[in-house]
């Protein structure tokens, strides 16, 4: 007589192909659904009103006010990512030839300075520097207008440096050092191979990060509704098209306008990938010395950036922080807890409803991502490479494009969830799955395939092969991407400004109404508490990885 266990294996098996392909299912239908069918819609938005194709939204962003708004945002993006790049290179070649821990704590350092939302260099910004500012009026006494264009471009190119510097660092540690030593070897000074050498070696990175700041500063709206005064670009009148005068067609072709800057940026930085990946070795020794220093007044030039940098960023945490236990109204600065007690009872769910949010989009992008990882790189079903690219357009197109997609695409039949909390989750996931693809993706092509034959061999089914061998071995690409993704949820605000209502917001969204509507005190308190919260659960996630590597013990699966 047969073994119960051998009899219904058959059953067992056909169970699981039916789960593995309710698993494909979801993958290729959140991709059509929340990703293709929003995106289209923007598209579709911007040239049909009340079911008649138009052209009208386009023409009237050539008017003679609209072409003002398309200088500006062209003048301020330009300047902007130029700004960044430049001093972000300094900072990445400082790093670069640094002996010792000196690269590893900058590197974390440029890390925490990204945990919260961008626009919050505002506040700091019109604190210390606005009409009534701790530097210029407290301790200068002048009177200044902080607002304006130079406002806007200081802003964005001090948001984006950590962000840049950590672009240029990937590209750096993959320089080929045999190229640097033989540029020494053959007589050439530091001068001579930063321009020779390292500079043409990092021209595609340079190249792409620079395209890439500039479709964020382009589609950035925060920075200039805040700090720009009467400047006004084009990000801010899409904002303004849906929030003050609910226009989502004119908004829609707005976001389209800026959707070209980004696939060029997007198939710049792809290229510059596949030029890297010609000149890369298999890794730098983290022994062996950096074969090269700088000459004298560039390595002057690159540390006392990296200095300033990190100088301005404690300026700016520093001045959060004060600003919410004090208050210069009187004119001296003076220690009150008043902010705190102002605090909206709002505030507390919204920080419930954000920390909720974001972990159930965080785990739920890690998940998806790492599934569509291991049906393109592992089951290489057909047709996979196209998805995978699909789910990358929202990294590849500006949040406010993809925010008003979901506005277009979901408040209407046949699918109506605005106003709800799951159109901000599934904005949030989608948004952030392509992040834990790519992780995926670089650990799959480091696993031994020899496991799943193995596994399979003593009778695993595809299902068991997947969540018993994979999954555990990809748990640090899991924990990676969620707490990546969860960081990146509770601190963006450029997709979910569109999709917030009442009973639904966000603190991060709060924290910049609190900015635009000048209730800096507030605003102070509100960007104390989200940081706290961010960079906790950042460290209790960290800790809790290291804990579980230490313990962890080998899987057992059973046939």
């Amino acid at each position: 007589m047969k073994h119960p266990d051998t009899l219904s294996s058959p059953l067992r098996y056909r169970a699981a192909a039916c789960l593995d392909r309710m698993l494909l299912l979801l993958v290729l239908a959140g991709v059509a659904l929340f990703i293709l069918y929003p995106i289209v819609s923007v598209v579709a938005t911007s040239l049909f009103r009340d079911g008649q194709f138009t052209l009208e939204y386009y023409q009237a962003l050539f008017t003679e006010k609209n072409a003002g708004l398309i200088r500006n945002s062209l003048f301020v993006a330009t300047l902007s990512s130029l700004g960044s790049v430049t001093l972000s290179f300094l900072i990445a070649l400082n790093v670069y030839t640094l002996r010792g821990r000196s690269g590893s704590l900058i590197r974390s350092g440029l890390l925490l300075t990204m945990i919260s939302p961008p626009f919050v260099s505002a506040l700091a910004y019109i604190m210390l520097f606005g009409r009534r500012g701790i530097i210029t009026h407290q301790l200068l006494g002048l009177s200044i207008n902080p607002y304006g264009w130079h406002g806007v471009v200081i802003l964005q190119i001090i948001g984006s440096i950590s962000f840049a510097t950590l672009m240029l660092l990937t590209a750096f540690d993959h320089l080929d050092a045999r190229l640097i030593l033989a540029s020494r070897d053959l007589g050439a000074s530091p001068g001579e191979t930063l321009r020779h050498v390292i500079l043409p070696l990092m021209r595609p990175a340079l190249l792409s990060v620079l395209l890439m700041l500039f479709t964020m500063n382009l589609a950035d709206f925060g920075t200039p509704i805040v700090i720009g005064g009467s400047f006004r670009v084009l990000a801010t009148e899409a904002y303004l098209q849906v929030i003050s005068s609910s226009n989502l067609g004119r908004a829609s072709a707005i976001s389209v306008m800026m959707v070209p800057a980004a696939a060029a940026a997007f198939y710049c930085y792809s290229r510059a990938m596949k030029q890297e990946e010609r000149v890369r070795m298999d890794g730098r020794d983290s022994a062996v010395p950096t074969p090269y220093t700088p000459s004298r007044p560039i390595a002057l030039l690159a540390r006392g950036t990296t200095v300033l940098f990190f100088a301005v960023m404690a300026l700016k945490y520093g001045m959060i922080l004060l600003s919410s236990l004090s208050n210069t109204a009187s004119g001296t600065l003076t220690f009150t807890l008043k902010y705190w007690g102002d605090l909206p009872r709002s505030q507390w769910s919204s920080f419930g409803h954000s920390l909720v949010y974001s972990a159930v989009a965080a785990a739920g992008a890690a998940f998806l991502g790492i599934l569509l990882s291991y049906f393109t790189t592992r089951r290489k079903l057909p047709g996979m490479r196209a998805v995978e690219f699909m789910a990358s357009l929202p990294y590849i197109i500006p949040g406010t494009f993809f925010g008003l997609g979901y506005v277009a695409a979901f408040s209407h039949e046949p699918i109506y969830i605005r106003g709800t909390a799951g159109i901000l989750i599934l904005n949030m996931l989608f948004r952030q799955v392509s992040l834990t693809n790519k992780s995926a993706n670089a650990h799959f092509a480091t696993l031994n395939s020899n496991l799943e034959h193995a596994a399979r061999d003593l009778g695993a089914n595809r299902l068991q092969i997947l969540f018993g061998v994979l999954f555990p071995i990809l748990r640090s690409s899991f924990v990676t991407g969620f707490v990546s993704i969860f960081t990146s949820c509770m601190t963006s605000v450029g997709a979910v400004i569109f999709l917030i209502s009442p009973g639904k917001n966000l603190a991060s969204a709060e924290l910049f109404q609190s900015i635009e509507n000048g209730r800096y005190g507030v605003a102070s308190v509100q960007a104390v508490l989200l940081i706290l919260v961010t960079v906790g659960i950042n460290l209790a996630f960290t800790a809790g990885s290291k804990r579980t590597k230490q313990r962890r013990k080998p899987y057992v699966f059973t046939a």
